[in-house]
């Protein structure tokens, strides 16, 4: 079953406004930007030229220059769609230009989408502040899963939510297969290595995959520097880390403390942003048997839900005693303990009120952890209410 995600819509409905900004559709891979496209296309009453840059050798910046005249013959409310921008080289210069001449007439509605955000949001902010809106488009969540596919939370939790590898499932060495070659390593080879340069490339790789094995774990970029067989430098393993953030792939997660210095500098908790990436590499017969493993990947996926919505996300621990997130909502800290049966130390939200007397004290068991999952925010969990 094809569903539409709401980024569809969204994008539709502000195309056929008489506003003229450039929309920008940034998200993961294989989560479905070009099937919304596709979808959009389909019903869209006027002309629209797609192209992409996607490709082993990126085009330049008279190839964007081509096909922008191209869709401006098209006549007039005509839709350019460019695919995976930020490969090509100068297009933040190329599109502000382009555009800026045919803005006063609307000469051309345009779309550019990515998958990278680091490059992206950087040209943007370089080059087009003031002439575009951002669509954000995440991880599919359950209730899109359920709906797609029916799935159950369990299903959801070891499978992740990229919706081209769910009829796979099955074979569950055939799924791993496909995540990695087809999700992973374009992420990898594709976007961050052809975008970056990367001094160690064995580093690079070695450092996604051991992080992958903390799902929802403090881990010393030190200890996690120890482990890994190229060497390197703690400084090298951050900046790797904060460009799988870029890529959509992972959050490390920083320690609240009230002091801004103090957050940048603690050691992160590592979040998978797809339940998915951890078990094309680590075994998913362990949610089974581990109930453990089965919390840490339960507690990332809460982690990664919280991380979706527009407020700052951080984790706390003073010596035993841990706090699994902490969110900054509406003036406020919520303390988030995430109860999927484990055994597991509860003292750490009394202590962490203790320290911050006006903290929400706040516990997800099982069923409102999967309504935070299915794409309620917390807000609407803790109010008991639906969206």
């Amino acid at each position: 079953m094809e569903i539409t995600r709401e980024f569809t819509d969204v994008l539709r409905k502000r195309l056929a406004e008489p506003l003229n900004f450039i929309q920008v559709v940034i998200g993961p891979r294989q989560v479905g930007k070009s099937t919304g496209m596709r979808q959009l296309i389909q019903s869209w009453p006027g002309p629209i030229h797609n192209v992409s840059a996607d490709g082993m050798a990126p085009p330049n910046a008279d190839w964007l220059e081509l096909n922008w005249r191209m869709a401006q013959a098209m006549g007039h409310g005509a839709v350019l769609v460019i695919d995976e921008v930020q490969k090509i080289p100068g297009w933040s210069g190329a599109v502000k230009r382009l555009f800026d001449a045919g803005r006063p007439k609307r000469a051309l509605n345009v779309v550019l989408l990515g998958s990278a955000s680091l490059t992206l949001q950087q040209g943007l902010a370089d080059s087009l502040a003031g002439r575009y809106e951002l669509i954000r488009v995440g991880h599919w969540d359950l209730s899109e899963c359920d709906r797609a596919f029916g799935w159950d939370l369990d299903t959801f939790l070891t499978f992740g939510g990229y919706p081209g590898a769910a009829e796979l499932i099955d074979d569950v060495p055939r799924w791993r297969a496909f995540v990695r070659d087809s999700i992973i390593e374009p992420v990898l080879l594709r976007d961050l290595l052809a975008l970056t340069a990367i001094a160690k490339p064995a580093l690079f790789r070695q450092t996604f995959e051991l992080s992958l094995s903390y799902p929802a774990q403090e881990v010393s970029l030190q200890k996690l520097l120890g482990q890994l067989q190229e060497s390197g430098n703690v400084s090298t393993v951050k900046h790797y880390l904060n460009m799988f953030e870029g890529a959509f792939l992972l959050r490390p997660l920083q320690k609240y403390s009230g002091s801004t210095v103090r957050k940048r500098g603690s050691s992160p908790k590592l979040l998978p942003l797809n339940t998915a990436l951890v078990h094309a590499l680590h075994d998913p017969a362990d949610m089974r048997r581990s109930p453990d493993w089965y919390g840490r990947v339960f507690e990332a996926a809460i982690g990664a839900s919280l991380c979706r919505e527009p407020h700052a996300v951080y984790y706390w621990r003073e010596g035993r005693n841990e706090v699994d997130f902490v969110v900054e909502m509406d003036d406020r800290i919520h303390a988030v303990e995430v109860k999927s049966g484990r055994n597991k130390r509860s003292a750490g939200l009394a202590a962490f009120c203790n320290q911050y007397p006006h903290a929400v004290p706040v516990m997800l068991d099982r069923a409102k952890g999967e309504r935070l999952l299915r794409g309620e925010t917390l807000a609407s969990v803790l109010q008991g209410e639906p969206p």
